[in-house]
């Protein structure tokens, strides 16, 4: 495994994102736990790019305009819906001291369904994974290795920013306002996340 990957995927990961943003609201609405399944969600939901990357089917995606326009718009759709409920403090971004197993499973599908409904991300390890991947014999099973070391650094890093997140929480929740303000700057975020997504193009 080179250098060069690891280094490349820790920038790419790094770079905040839906995943990253997702993470943060969830450490800073919901506590460490929640920081920590929203990260695994998100990772989750890197697999089946993985699994179209690996298979070929992100050639499929990249040549059918009306396939990639489908899901992308699907993931527009879903982040404006996001904002939406986040500005109206409700859904898995609002701020929530419960622990009940819907709270947790609305945590989960919304990560995973954030980086599913993203037809960028198969493109994108369609492009990236075999620059780092010999041709012959083994390539498939070098391809599956490096996937997974991907994954992991995107818990990692994830868990990292919902951790941070987590740290002020209790600071954060004691100020009303605060609260009012970065709800709505993740609602805003998630707009401006939506409209750079709808302008992608393959």
């Amino acid at each position: 495994m080179s250098l060069t990957f690891l280094l490349t995927s820790l920038v790419i990961v790094a770079t905040p994102g839906t995943g990253a943003l997702y993470t943060l609201a969830a450490g800073l609405t919901r506590g460490a736990r929640a920081s920590v399944l929203a990260a695994f969600a998100c990772t989750l939901g890197t697999v089946p790019h993985l699994v179209a990357a690996i298979t070929g089917l992100a050639a499929v995606l990249h040549a059918s305009g009306v396939a990639f326009n489908a899901i992308k718009y699907l993931g527009v759709a879903y982040l404006l819906y996001m904002a939406w409920s986040t500005w109206r403090d409700h859904g898995a971004l609002s701020v929530d001291e419960s622990a009940k197993p819907s709270s947790w499973r609305s945590v989960m599908v919304s990560g995973v369904t954030l980086n599913l409904l993203n037809p960028k991300l198969t493109i994108f390890f369609f492009a990236f994974l075999p620059q780092f991947v010999p041709a012959g014999p083994g390539s498939t099973t070098t391809m599956l290795g490096l996937s997974a070391v991907f994954m992991a650094m995107t818990f990692v890093v994830f868990a990292a920013y919902g951790a941070c997140a987590a740290a002020v929480r209790d600071k954060v929740l004691t100020r009303p306002r605060l609260v009012d303000r970065i709800r709505k700057t993740f609602a805003a975020s998630f707009v401006v996340l939506s409209g750079r997504l709808a302008v992608e193009s393959r």
